[in-house]
């Protein structure tokens, strides 16, 4: 892993947390559940969201790579790699849905 990618991820997940601050703020104003539990509500989405979001990130990286060295060498397994980058890519997908359950909670 490069440091310099290091330094973007940071950046994502700083500017992931931000917005869920805001949220909480709203949320305050609303005043349908309490300020605590909203507040660690929006944190938890922010954080599945995130977390997901880098994995699923690595996870394409190093499919991805390992994809295109098999595909050098045998052209006809196209259709499986896209099939294990798809996957690898559905992490994402199920951080998503995970912070919609908790905030339809919230």
């Amino acid at each position: 892993m490069q440091l310099k990618g290091c330094w973007i991820w940071l950046i994502n997940v700083f500017f992931l947390f931000l917005p869920a601050i805001g949220f909480g703020q709203e949320a305050l104003s609303a005043g349908s559940v309490s300020p605590e539990v909203a507040k660690w509500g929006f944190m938890a989405a922010a954080v599945a969201v995130g977390a997901s979001s880098l994995g699923a990130g690595i996870a394409v990286a190093l499919v991805g790579s390992a994809a295109m060295g098999a595909l050098s060498e045998r052209p006809e397994m196209a259709g499986r790699a896209l099939i294990f980058l798809g996957l690898a890519e559905g992490i994402a997908i199920y951080g998503l849905i995970v912070a919609i359950m908790i905030l339809g909670k919230i």
